[in-house]
């Protein structure tokens, strides 16, 4: 009789943060299993309509990274919102009100 080798288990995360709340759901998947079998055995997509992976980046502990990333033990895959801003844009901005504050303040 012969023995099917049997895979051994992680344990991952899946986290998706709004504005208003943060969900994390933690699952156990074969070893070997991609960042796109977490989001698909999560079932987020379902709780959360609104992601759309081909507009919403994905990484594992902030490295950016794609939906087939081999996952180890423990490992965390973040879903990322798009940006309601662009932080470079946001920070001329907040320079240039600077720069006006100063030259109204040099006046006076």
């Amino acid at each position: 009789m012969v023995r099917a080798k049997q895979l051994s288990r992680i344990v991952v995360e899946v986290a998706y943060a709004r504005a208003d709340r943060q969900t994390i759901i933690e699952l156990e998947l074969d070893e070997g299993a991609t960042a796109g079998r977490a989001i698909e055995g999560s079932h987020i997509l379902q709780r959360y309509p609104e992601i759309d992976l081909r507009v919403n980046k994905i990484g594992v502990f902030s490295k950016p990274v794609g939906l087939d990333w081999r996952l180890r033990d423990r490992d965390r895959v973040e879903i990322y919102r798009p940006l309601p801003v662009n932080p470079a844009g946001l920070r001329r901005q907040r320079a240039a009100a600077t720069k006006r504050m100063k030259k109204l303040l040099t006046r006076c």
